[in-house]
């Protein structure tokens, strides 16, 4: 097969790791895969990658001057809050300029659009006998423009009035990216757009969207590399990094510490339920100044891009901490757990999959600070339940979350899709009834 693979950075940020991890692993099992990505702020390359090219003859450089300007007036008309995630426009100022580099291929892999792939121009003019999947790494692909909600549901009708932006006008930025969207994804044939989620959460979410409603979804977890995350001597860990031998070690990993919806100032706040005349340390990696005091010593990592090292570091803790607001997956929780680092997270998002009460560690009800401080503070007096967790931990990842794994679940997809392939022509109005079905029945039990 010839998979091209569509995302707007390669930056070393979670979506880049995954979007190479995955072309990577198509390349070994003998797939032509393809990368072309909107901008490239590392110098990592990969074979078969190739950085979008802007045309720059003067109409074309005025135009996305035009563009840039009008997508960027939009969004500063709004008084946006502080402490608010990502919030997207629909538009780029490319527009259909990146259709004239799309090298031949079979089915497109869409994995980020931001500032990169414009919505209508892509979806409206991209050749109809291609299929396009579009795996789902946030909310914003089916949402009036933020990447997560902090579960203000406006995304299930046509938003408007937005939180996000401070609007209370009806036909604020949300409500009009909402319209150009809906106006795109209208005329998609039936058979043309699939959807993946990386946790049955996402993909929840997306069905319950006004947007996407009918498309079918199906869950592919990403998988990690058990052999770079594994678990590493604890003391010799330790050592490493400077860490105490004899403290009690909480870590929290965030790419920026600063992320609201991350959870760092909640998870400060419980750590007053710890007793903080014990040998209790706060371990932190991810860049950027912490939102919180912290009561008890506080270690800074600051941002750590070496995985092997990433891994010494979750091997290092006693108890990884997860306390976000609202989680597509929790890749970081997967990687603790590769570790045999037992976790302690609210019950949201993809973390309801991956986080096994009990067995792989704690949930606790979200926003319950009280209950999340109690759960570290047992896990943290009880080595022997530690150890347990941290063993089935490991286990759980092996058996469920192999890169393996997600390349053979992949694979398969790519593969249905192209079977399914329907011919050109059917009406979309026509086919609403049987995709709604189909969309309802396709949320495959891609994960645990």
């Amino acid at each position: 097969m010839r998979i091209l693979h569509l995302t707007g950075y390669n930056a070393g940020d979670g979506v880049s790791i995954a979007v190479q991890r995955l072309h990577r692993g198509l390349l070994g099992l003998g797939h032509e895969s393809m990368v072309l990505v909107g901008a490239a702020r590392t110098p990592e390359r990969s074979p078969g990658m190739t950085v979008f090219a802007p045309p720059m003859d003067l109409r074309s450089r005025v135009r996305r001057k035009i563009r840039t300007l009008h997508i960027a007036r939009a969004l500063h008309r709004h008084r946006r809050p502080p402490g608010y995630e990502l919030f997207s426009d629909d538009r780029s100022p490319y527009g259909a300029d990146i259709l004239g580099q799309l090298p031949a291929c079979d089915i497109i892999d869409v994995h980020a659009m931001l500032h990169f792939v414009d919505f209508r121009d892509f979806f409206t003019t991209i050749p109809r006998r291609i299929p396009v999947v579009r795996t789902l790494h946030d909310m914003t692909f089916f949402t009036g423009g933020c990447h997560y909600d902090f579960n203000c549901g406006k995304y299930t009708a046509s938003c408007g009035a937005c939180p996000q932006l401070g609007s209370r006008d009806q036909d604020d930025l949300s409500r009009q990216i909402w319209r150009r969207k809906h106006s795109a994804l209208r005329v998609v044939p039936p058979g043309r757009l699939h959807l993946v989620a990386m946790s049955r959460w996402l993909a929840e979410q997306a069905q319950r969207s006004s947007l996407l409603r009918g498309f079918p979804v199906t869950v592919i977890p990403p998988g990690v590399d058990t052999e770079i995350f594994c678990p590493r001597d604890k003391g010799k860990a330790r050592e490493t990094l400077g860490i105490p031998q004899d403290a009690g070690v909480v870590l929290f990993v965030a790419e920026p510490l600063t992320r609201r919806i991350k959870g760092f100032a909640l998870l400060a706040e419980a750590l007053r339920e710890c007793d903080p005349a014990g040998r209790l340390v706060l371990v932190s990696a991810g860049s950027g100044a912490p939102p919180a005091e912290v009561a008890i010593p506080h270690m800074r990592l600051g941002h750590i891009g070496n995985p092997r090292l990433l891994s010494l570091v979750y091997s290092a803790a006693d108890v990884f901490v997860m306390p976000s607001l609202q989680e597509a997956f929790g890749k970081t929780a997967i990687e603790a757990m590769a570790c045999g680092t037992p976790v302690v997270a609210f019950g949201v998002g993809g973390l309801l999959d991956i986080v096994r009460p009990g067995v792989s560690g704690l949930l606790v009800p979200p926003h319950d600070v009280a209950a999340l401080g109690v759960a570290i503070r047992d896990l943290l007096h009880d080595r022997a339940r530690r150890a347990d967790m941290g063993a089935s931990a490991r286990r759980l990842v092996v058996a469920e979350y192999s890169v393996a794994l997600q390349l053979q679940r992949h694979v398969a997809l790519y593969e249905r899709v192209l079977a399914e392939q329907r011919p050109v022509g059917v009406s979309r109005a026509g086919a609403d009834g049987e995709r709604s079905a189909v969309g309802r029945a396709a949320v495959a039990p891609g994960g645990p």
